[in-house]
């Protein structure tokens, strides 16, 4: 079994046993057990000593020293003018001089500093059970087939399962919702049976995928095709016109691309229907909704726009240019007739916009508005010129009441869905998975805007290594509730030294690898800090190397205030994930000081910034408080005919602890990502259980 389809099952803390079982499952265990804290929950007599090499690359074994061996009693006891000479020396070696050969250590730090007691501090137990090659298989279908319901894109690692378990274990597909998996599934596989799930406008998205992946320029407009992908796509266009698939309203949105498109690729249509296509596509009429729309508003006439939009394109466009309509709307009689067309059974919409106007910036200042392409984000402030040239800006009183008709419209749209449901209360501080696209996965990875609760008493520790690049720098940020930011990084610490932030030194280590650590104790930081609420935890590579030409890992311990055992030490990690997307810039977690959580952000941005702290963060504001306004207890809430007391009562049983459930009955854990994204696709259903509807 490929390594992708162990990870993401470890990953959802089950671990495959191929073969021949362990004649020693019981030291196996005990060694899982006193090295990663991992405790095998069912299928102990499965154990192999394989299941051992996987936690150590799971959780870190061999993970490289960072330059305070002593970190972070060597860091704290050392004078602030020691700290920056130490660093100093270190880039003279290494950056001035050209010498990567070695990982760097302090010239200051003595022996009796790097002295480490034996581990003695407490840990939680991380809780796995073991399955035969033939149960993951079936878990993998189960998990590949919620994934192809989900309408929105997938992350890199989720389009990497579906499209890998499609083509190794013949899966048969009766659904792809996202025409955005479809179109790179199609240009995967060149599997022209595809098609069936895709309409002509689909056909921009395939070009996009193919020619950023293949090609690696993002400008549709500028096309330089081989022969072989032009055949390619002649054949694709033909068949969606033979099928009569042709979206013609559609395609009048895009319909200057489709002129270069028809031209550069020399298309000549081989039915009727490709005739009307290419000669409506290639002549001077646009009869794209939008035009419509446009020319609606121009005359002041609202209500014919909003007809227009949501008769020719539904719901969701209508959704996503509330605030450009109501912007436009010069009575009461129009804004009601807006909002009186905004029902939608769009879940995921829904949701996104309710916590878009539960943070929007209501101000008149600068917005920041994030999209995601290529499994990035995208994130622009508005300029004082777009600002004072803003034509989509609404009211604080409006942004409360379209929140209220959206909340309304989800209620009745979850109403009856799931029958009898047990939630656990702990529930409450997991986000849903609304927008993973730019998400990095691995152990202990939850959707961005999760909350897990950090136990009074102890620090996090954020950690990231690397291996095979020069320098890679872990860097946080303290942010206020206004966005204003703090940095504490290599740049700033060696003369902002302390004990609420401690920093384990900037290593510069050469191909061979290297390590740096945050040290955070919270009562601290609230203490000295009390105007900022937040840190974020960032990732960049300071050589330049995009993270997916390297190997970085990042995540965070939950350590004792005093501190025993190595600097990293695997049973008190709780996460540990690969950072490998196609950038050098990410944003790994934060932390709310006032409820004293961590908080998962967990964002490859697209940008080449090689040193952080060079753009604003106030956007991230919005991920941080998503759990806070809508979270998966409030979504299972509603989907519910009846929310019940204990397990035994319940048809769904949504909790983060580790239960038995009597057969027939369905358990939803927070990590089964793909299962509840399946949940938020269902649209339409008979009330029941969502996995009876689907059937």
């Amino acid at each position: 079994m490929k390594k992708v389809y162990k990870d993401h099952l470890m990953n959802k803390r089950i671990f495959v046993s191929f073969g021949a079982v362990s004649a020693h499952p019981y030291e196996i265990c005990y060694l899982l057990a006193n090295t990663y804290a991992i405790k095998i929950t069912r299928g102990a007599e499965l154990v192999t000593e394989e299941i051992l090499k996987e936690a150590a690359d799971l959780l870190g074994e061999a993970v490289p020293e960072p330059f305070y061996r002593g970190f972070p009693e060597s860091v704290q006891a050392m004078d602030s003018f020691l700290l920056f000479v130490d660093q100093i020396c270190h880039y003279q070696r290494t950056y001035v001089e050209g010498d990567f050969s070695e990982p760097g250590h302090s010239i200051f730090e003595t022996e009796e500093d790097v002295v480490r007691t034996v581990f003695r501090e407490g840990y939680t137990i991380k809780e796995f059970s073991v399955v035969t090659e033939g149960e993951a298989i079936d878990l993998l279908a189960k998990d590949v087939a919620d994934l192809l319901t989900a309408t929105r894109p997938l992350s890199f690692h989720q389009y990497a399962l579906v499209s890998g378990f499609l083509r190794d274990y013949d899966f048969k597909v009766e659904r792809i919702a996202s025409k955005n998996t479809c179109a790179k599934l199609l240009l995967d596989s060149r599997n022209l049976s595809l098609t069936r799930f895709l309409q002509m406008s689909d056909v921009i998205k395939l070009v996009d995928e193919m020619n950023y992946r293949i090609y690696g320029n993002d400008n549709i407009k500028k096309l330089n095709l081989n022969n072989h992908d032009r055949v390619f796509l002649t054949a694709v266009i033909d068949r969606l016109a033979e099928a009569g698939r042709i979206d013609l309203t559609n395609c009048y949105e895009k319909k200057k691309i489709w002129n270069g498109l028809l031209h550069h690729i020399h298309y000549k249509a081989k039915c009727e229907a490709g005739e009307e296509f290419v000669t409506a596509m290639r002549g001077k009429e646009n009869h794209s909704v939008y035009s419509a729309v446009e020319a609606d508003l121009a005359r002041g006439d609202v209500k014919a726009a909003v007809d227009h939009l949501k008769e020719g394109k539904g719901a969701g466009a209508l959704l996503r240019r509330l605030d450009y309509l109501l912007s436009r709307c010069e009575s009461l009689e129009d804004m009601s007739y807006v909002l009186d067309h905004i029902e939608s059974d769009n879940v995921i919409m829904l949701i996104q916009l309710m916590q878009k106007y539960d943070a929007q910036n209501q101000s008149g200042g600068p917005r920041t508005f994030k999209f995601t392409k290529y499994e990035k984000l995208r994130a622009h402030e508005e300029t004082c010129d777009e600002v004072k040239r803003r034509k989509s800006a609404i009211s604080e009183g409006q942004g409360k009441m379209i929140a209220k008709r959206i909340r309304e419209n989800l209620e009745r749209t979850l109403k009856n869905r799931l029958g009898k449901v047990y939630i656990d209360p702990e529930m409450r501080r997991y986000a849903l998975p609304l927008q993973e696209t730019t998400a990095q996965e691995g152990f202990g990875v939850l959707p961005k805007g999760t909350r897990i609760p950090i136990p009074e008493g102890k620090v996090l520790r954020g950690f990231t290594y690397w291996e095979r690049v020069n320098d890679i720098d872990l860097s946080c940020f303290l942010l206020n509730e206004s966005g204003e930011q703090l940095e504490f990084s290599w740049r700033t610490h060696a003369f902002n030294s302390q004990k609420e932030i401690t920093y384990s030194g900037d290593e510069t280590s050469g191909y061979d690898g290297g390590s740096e650590y945050f040290d955070v104790n919270l009562e601290k930081v609230k203490e000295r800090y009390p105007e900022y609420r937040y840190m974020v935890f960032c990732d960049n590579v300071f050589s330049g190397t995009p993270f997916n030409r390297c190997f970085c890992k990042a995540g965070f311990m939950i350590r004792d205030k005093k501190t025993s055992g190595k600097v990293y030490e695997p049973k008190t990690v709780q996460s540990s994930f690969l950072v490998d997307c196609d950038s050098t810039f990410a944003y790994l977690f934060g932390i709310d000081f006032q409820t004293r959580e961590f908080v998962w952000l967990n964002i490859a941005r697209d940008s080449q910034l090689t040193v952080a702290g060079m753009s604003s963060m106030e956007f991230l504001l919005t991920y941080l408080r998503s759990a806070l306004v809508f979270n998966l207890e409030d979504f299972f809430r509603l989907m519910a005919t009846e929310n019940v007391e204990t397990v035994e009562e319940a048809d769904v049983v949504v909790t983060n602890k580790e239960l038995e459930v009597p057969e027939g009955k369905e358990l939803i854990r927070e990590y089964d990502t793909a299962r509840i994204l399946a949940l938020m696709n269902l649209r339409g259903k008979d009330p029941g259980t969502a996995r009876k509807a689907e059937q």
